[in-house]
């Protein structure tokens, strides 16, 4: 018994608890205020009302997506003073001056490491001018160079990745890079602990990326400083603090890693333990991960320095981690590694996602743990079946998160209704995010279909064209739709007014959760 009361006294006393606890004051003091002066002058009531209204008219003209607008303009109309509150905490995107300078320094270290003259863009133009539009666009945009010389493995699952991630890390003789959302103490993370803690010995240089909030219930707090023990440097992105403002939305949601700058990985995949089964949360846990060997690592490399540099605000000169030769691979088709900010004017990840769909003339397979649509994406899918593309979407059969899966379930008629098939995965949870078409594209990466995903985090992720290993892709694809569900229209069932009202709410706040 006293044990068990000491354990919940300690996660009382976890900052999970304790920093929520020191905002919520925060913001009630706030409200407390602003009650007061409601209470004795009326003329503060009115002059809310009026910011309230020009705070609408802000964000309706703003570049925001349309349901994020409308999910804030709802509060603040019906409350004016609270919903003009908690929209200048926490509705915004904005930076600071000093925040805006480290952006800027890093958009001109990703500028400066792009090749502008890419001879390789120049012959896939020849090759295929749909798949150069769609490349130009990524390196553009995403300040990411078009590479050949790179060979992709596709690892199909947790296990694999693991595997295979621990093996190159075994190898490694100059540097490790890791940067992840969630990183969490367990047989995975430990067993590759030990390894990087060997490496160093060895004189590996080892620099690691943790997202705070990611981590908040897996790693201690100030786990950094334990790793510094271990000579090996961390970052810790945004931390957990009780501060109102709006970056704390802003997460490092990307998974990266690199190996003496030729040997890379990406995907949906975090260093835990649930993800290799070696622990059992929502039932069997369906991930993929891709592995890069080549040029390609290159823009993975580019991509973490910066990160590293915008936390510890370093400026290092990144040519020392460029791979000195030319790898030498069997490569057999193009390669161009994307990262997405929500700091920036341009959603690349979700219109990578709507290029794709709208190149689509055969199929077009998805998995995705959330099925949180805007209407660019739902009128581009519905597009896409209704001129004859076999359109298949994969989501949990188990979700994470009860009340976005309810969201995820609020689409179902609307897709179905235009001949999109729908499939659960009875096994357990699906967090792979993977977009197939036609044999000839696919992609990879960390970027969920939701506002999260798509408009608040930063996120990466592999596009590949004319690769055997989108063959590969698919084939895992169609081995994972046996062991799923089809969801029919019939079968749906009528829901009560109170479940369809609620669905109904929930998809117009979706855009918050």
């Amino acid at each position: 018994m006293i044990r068990f009361m000491k354990q919940h006294l300690n996660l009382l006393g976890h900052r999970v608890f304790l920093v929520p606890l020191l905002m919520i004051i925060q913001i009630i003091i706030i409200f407390i205020m602003a009650f007061e002066f409601y209470t004795y002058f009326l003329i503060f009531y009115i002059i809310c009302a009026i910011f309230s209204f020009l705070m609408v008219i802000h964000i309706v003209n703003s570049r925001a997506n349309p349901g994020y607008k409308i999910a804030w303009i709802i509060p603040i109309m019906l409350f004016p003073i609270f919903g003009l509150l908690l929209y200048s905490l926490f509705g915004g995107n904005q930076l600071s001056k000093r925040q805006k300078e480290k952006m800027k320094n890093i958009y001109y270290k990703q500028y400066k490491y792009k090749d502008n003259h890419n001879i390789i863009l120049s012959e896939l133009k020849y090759e295929s001018l749909p798949a150069h539009n769609q490349a130009k666009y990524i390196s553009d945009y995403a300040l990411s160079n078009l590479c050949k010389h790179t060979k992709t493995t596709y690892l199909s699952n947790g296990k694999i990745y693991f595997e295979k991630l621990l093996e190159k890390i075994k190898q490694a003789k100059k540097f490790i890079f890791l940067e992840y959302f969630i990183i969490s103490e367990g047989k995975m993370w430990n067993t590759i602990l030990d390894v990087l803690k060997q490496k160093v010995k060895e004189g590996v240089e080892v620099r690691i990326i943790y997202d705070d909030f990611g981590c908040i219930m897996t790693l201690p707090n100030h786990y950094d400083r334990k790793l510094a023990k271990e000579s090996i440097k961390a970052a810790v992105f945004n931390p957990f603090v009780p501060n109102l403002k709006s970056k704390f939305n802003n997460r490092d949601h990307r998974k990266i890693a690199i190996i003496d700058g030729y040997i890379g990985f990406t995907g949906g995949i975090n260093l835990a333990d649930e993800y290799i089964g070696e622990k059992i949360r929502f039932g069997t846990w369906k991930d993929n991960g891709i592995m890069l060997e080549g040029d390609a690592v290159w823009n993975l490399t580019v991509m973490f320095l910066t990160m590293w540099d915008f936390i510890k605000e370093e400026d290092e000169d990144y040519e020392k981690y460029r791979f000195p030769y030319a790898y030498e691979t069997s490569s057999d088709g193009y390669v161009i590694p994307y990262s997405d900010s929500p700091w920036g004017s341009e959603a690349v990840g979700e219109n990578i996602y709507l290029n794709l769909i709208s190149k689509a003339n055969r199929y077009l397979y998805i998995t995705t743990p959330y099925l949180v649509l805007d209407n660019e994406t739902i009128t581009a899918l519905c597009n896409a079946a209704k001129r004859g593309v076999d359109v298949k979407i994969i989501t949990p059969g188990i979700p994470d998160k009860k009340l976005v899966n309810e969201v995820t379930k609020a689409y179902y008629d609307q897709l179905l209704e235009n001949g999109i098939k729908i499939y659960e995965y009875t096994k357990g949870f699906i967090h792979a995010k993977t977009f197939i078409v036609d044999d000839e594209y696919a992609t990879i990466g960390t970027v969920n279909l939701d506002y999260r995903s798509l408009y608040l985090h930063f996120e990466c992720g592999i596009w590949l064209y004319s690769c055997s290993s989108i063959y590969t892709i698919k084939k895992d694809y169609t081995v994972t739709l046996k062991e799923c569900r089809e969801i029919k229209l019939k079968n749906l069932g009528k829901l009560t007014w109170f479940n369809y009202l609620k669905r109904q709410i929930l998809k117009v706040f979706a855009p918050l959760m």
